[in-house]
């Protein structure tokens, strides 16, 4: 294992977590999402930290010292989910954002990776999720939204707003 205190591995681990996670928030701010660039950015450059941090601490620890890393991928694991968990919402049989906290989740494991200095694995994890985000969403376009019906899907409007406008608040005034 090399020496996580070094600036210039520090540097390449959080570099290269910023970086894909950019690439993942490129594709979800192309299609008007509202976690984008920097949501993803910083969700891939704080899972690094974390886990970098975590690795620091395990490497400092005298050997007799019981020190587990994991437990702050566990961490980052349960708070990336709460975040996901509240970007999605249900208004009757529609549910939306879905892949935006999936493409979140993906973003913290990337995050984990790279903060672990497993570049591969980084670079792997970036490409299957720029694949499947960019060339699978592409190819499910062309399929009908439900079985049976015919007509194509249209994409849902941007930034949490559908044709009749923007969503009323609970007073029934626009937020």
């Amino acid at each position: 294992m090399t020496d996580a205190h070094d600036w210039q591995t520090l540097s390449l681990r959080l570099g290269v977590a910023t970086i894909a996670g950019l690439l993942v928030g490129l594709e979800r701010e192309w299609r008007g999402r509202d976690a984008g660039l920097r949501t993803h950015a910083l969700i891939a450059l704080s899972s690094a930290a974390i886990t970098v941090s975590a690795l620091i601490v395990a490497q400092d620890q005298p050997p007799d010292r019981d020190s587990d890393p994991l437990r702050a991928v566990q961490g980052i694991a349960q708070a990336v989910g709460l975040i996901a968990g509240g970007l999605i919402f249900v208004r009757g049989s529609d549910v939306r954002n879905i892949t935006t906290a999936a493409s979140l989740w993906v973003s913290a494991a990337i995050g984990i990776s790279a903060g672990a200095g497993q570049f591969e694995l980084t670079l792997l994890l970036g490409a299957a999720t720029l694949m499947v985000l960019a060339i699978v969403g592409l190819t499910e376009r062309s399929f009908p939204r439900r079985f049976g019906d015919s007509t194509t899907p249209t994409p849902p409007d941007l930034r949490g707003q559908d044709k009749a406008g923007p969503i009323p608040t609970i007073e029934g005034r626009e937020p």
